[in-house]
């Protein structure tokens, strides 16, 4: 049993090298090498996750068997070995729904460098979730940024282009105030790992020594993943990074990219600074109002959207704004509804996109709405798997949507000097939710006559078909089988602690 310890550390490492590999491959093995590494470490995962489920104790694992301060560690959890499970589905299934896409939308010359950056991506996500030192945490970080905006612009459009600039500029404003962060904290802890930080903070507070340059500390990591997370008002640049990038990088982006940056900030809320030296920070209370923002905000704008793209990337503003909302609650009810919303919106918001994609492309490639009246009968399976993800995103009943805000509002309930805004803006953003996302669908089964060729066409591609199906019954499990997941990430967040 000790060799599966060494899983996270098989599954970083295989990423990368996986990366390095399809440089010189062709691109037809390089696909087969990117879906066999993802399937891979998917079930060095679930091997993992079923271990320390058995076990229930997280465990460190020292790289090259050193001890601190000359080591680097990893540490796995049931949280961790669920998230990384987890992430590898998404990306499996974004990748194969997108696969017809890619030859049209990539140059082949460049579908390698498109392996590479998606492998690269993966191994950032499972350092992200693993690490448990925290300059290897921006190292990954930055591998992150830069695979998605290569991601971003690989199109070569004037649109993605511009796209990843502007994220790239927001990605290292929120990189730069990161660091700062990390930096004056080994000033203040003189180390690097979680687990010692955790200590010398707890030194510090009880002291009640360098409480300012802590509280700094504190913001400027917290304000550094918000902005790379696309928390309102920093989401600026997500409507066109998302988008007007491929399907599959469209998917990926907007389910994983920004959920390693939340689920990092998550890590150092619990392991680094500590649950409660955090809620009394009062950091919480700015993260609460700009999540509450951006619930209603991030909807304004899908609602006066003309572009179906457009509007599920602002949907995405709103969806980052839930998960703040439930980080600022201060509780730890919030904080379980806000990992379970990460799981909830990547299976979401990967199956929009995905589906959107074969909309739009029984509509003459248009993705404005009056171009895509009666697409749901040109397409059936994409208007299904649209409207199954539309009616999660608005929380109706069977689906993943409606469990994250009955979470959301259990929580609510049980912190009463939050509960009134909380609940109010949960029930507005619903409703808004609803006019966006109905209005779509109701386009979608506006009749307009029969459907034509290229709508039988697309629908005999049996791999996205596959896909469409793999995300609906994703989004129905966690919606009907909820307490399982709820459970291992109550279990999961108590190993942080």
């Amino acid at each position: 049993m000790d060799f599966i310890r060494n899983f996270p550390f098989f599954s970083i490492m295989l990423s990368m090298f996986a990366g390095i590999v399809s440089s010189v491959l062709s691109p037809r093995a390089a696909k087969w090498v990117n879906r066999a590494v993802i399937t891979v470490v998917g079930v060095l995962s679930l091997i993992l996750l079923g271990y320390l489920s058995g076990t229930g104790e997280s465990y460190v694992y020292m790289m090259g068997h050193f001890p601190a301060p000359w080591g680097n560690e990893i540490r796995a959890g049931v949280l961790e070995a669920g998230m990384a499970l987890f992430f590898c589905i998404i990306m499996l299934l974004s990748m194969l729904g997108g696969a017809h896409k890619l030859l049209e939308e990539v140059a082949e010359e460049k579908q390698n460098l498109y392996y590479i950056l998606v492998n690269l991506l993966l191994s950032s996500l499972l350092a992200l979730v693993y690490t448990n030192d925290i300059f290897t945490a921006y190292v990954f970080v930055e591998i992150n940024t830069i695979t998605a905006c290569g991601l971003i612009m690989i199109r070569e459009t004037g649109r993605t282009i511009e796209a990843a600039v502007r994220y790239m500029i927001m990605s290292l404003l929120g990189s730069g105030l990161l660091l700062l962060g990390l930096c004056v904290l080994y000033d203040l802890t003189g180390h690097l790992l979680m687990s010692n930080m955790r200590e010398q903070v707890a030194y510090l507070v009880a002291g009640n020594r360098y409480a300012m340059p802590l509280l700094v500390t504190i913001g400027l990591i917290s304000l550094g993943l918000a902005i790379k997370s696309a928390l309102f008002p920093f989401h600026a640049w997500l409507p066109d990074a998302y988008g007007y990038s491929t399907a599959s990088s469209a998917a990926m982006l907007s389910s994983l990219v920004s959920k390693g940056y939340i689920f990092l900030l998550i890590k150092l809320i619990y392991r680094v600074f500590g649950f409660e030296v955090f809620h009394d920070s009062h950091i919480i209370n700015v993260l609460f109002v700009f999540g509450l923002m951006g619930m209603i905000f991030g909807s304004i704008s899908a609602i006066r959207e003309n572009d179906i793209k457009r509007m599920v990337a602002f949907s995405s503003v709103a969806q980052i704004g839930y998960i703040f909302m439930g980080i600022g609650m201060g509780t730890q009810a919030a904080m379980v509804a806000g990992v379970f919303h990460i799981l909830s919106h990547a299976a979401t918001k990967s199956l929009l996109f995905i589906a959107a994609t074969g909309l739009t492309e029984v509509s003459g490639g248009s993705r404005k709405f009056e171009d895509l009246t009666g697409a749901g009968f040109k397409n059936p399976c994409a208007g299904i798997a649209f409207t199954a993800g539309a009616l999660s995103m608005v929380g109706v009943p069977l689906f993943s949507g409606f469990i994250s805000k009955l979470l959301f509002s259990q929580a609510a309930v049980q912190n009463s000097g939050k509960m009134l805004p909380a609940l109010i803006v949960l029930g507005i953003s619903t409703i808004l939710n609803a006019i966006y996302f109905m209005k779509t669908v109701i386009r979608l089964y506006t009749p307009v006559g029969a459907a034509g060729e290229d709508g039988k066409t697309f629908v005999n591609r049996k791999l996205y078909v596959v896909t469409l199906i793999g995300f609906i019954i994703l989004n129905v499990v966690l919606g009907v089988n909820s307490q399982p997941i709820v459970d291992m990430i109550w279990q999961g967040l108590g190993m942080f602690a």
